[in-house]
């Protein structure tokens, strides 16, 4: 249809809407003819949305196969259970690991305030034998600090060793899971598979009539 056709049809289609909907179809096409846009250029432009419309249901369809074939759906096995138990033991150890750097990381933070403003307020001392005492005081604070620093970061080295090996196993379960899902729905997608070819066939049909009937209207 022109492009002027295409026009006029939009708008005498909000136009006489009213008349449409309520069911007056005849009232709706011979108001459309008065203007030039007749019942057979209406029916073309019907039939080509409906082919569209198949067209696109075929790409729906066939993404859905895809989405099908790629989705692993698991039934409740004994190696199901296993991993979501390992899993969740692995995610709380991670969470626990997490936790302890972040509190290593808060001491350190805090220590390291605290001893620059003890540093900074040993100006402050009048008293030159008391601001020794607290200069001493705050050497032998500082080494123990560190002696407890290094005693803490050593025990979150040792965390990481350990969460790696606990990863590689929930991942190997994980991937014999995915294996066992895919070999239980193999009989599953032949038949959606051959179900979809079917479906797209007759869809390719129906198309194909469309098409070879808009072509003689034209």
């Amino acid at each position: 249809m022109k492009l002027l056709q295409k026009d006029i049809l939009c708008f005498c289609t909000c136009v006489f809407a009213l008349f449409f909907f309520s069911g007056c179809s005849s009232t709706y096409y011979g108001a459309m003819e008065k203007v030039g846009v007749h019942k057979r250029d209406i029916l073309v432009d019907r039939v080509e949305d409906g082919r569209d419309s198949q067209q696109q249901a075929q790409k729906q369809f066939q993404s859905a196969l895809e989405q099908f074939h790629s989705v692993v759906k698991l039934e409740e096995t004994d190696l199901k259970k296993a991993y979501d138990k390992l899993n969740n033991e692995y995610e709380k150890s991670k969470k626990a690991a997490d936790d302890v750097s972040t509190r290593i990381n808060k001491i350190e933070s805090v220590a390291d305030a605290l001893f620059k403003e003890w540093k900074g307020e040993l100006k402050q001392y009048e008293s030159k034998e008391l601001r020794r005492s607290s200069e001493e005081q705050l050497k032998t604070t500082k080494v123990r600090y560190n002696e407890m620093l290094v005693s803490m970061k050593a025990a979150e080295k040792t965390m990481e060793p350990v969460l790696k090996i606990f990863h590689d196993n929930v991942l190997f379960l994980k991937h014999n899971l995915n294996a066992q899902a895919i070999g239980s729905l193999q009989s599953e997608f032949t038949n959606l598979e051959g179900q979809i070819g079917e479906l797209i066939k007759s869809m390719n049909v129906a198309i194909d009539s469309s098409n070879k009937f808009i072509a003689d209207l034209k």
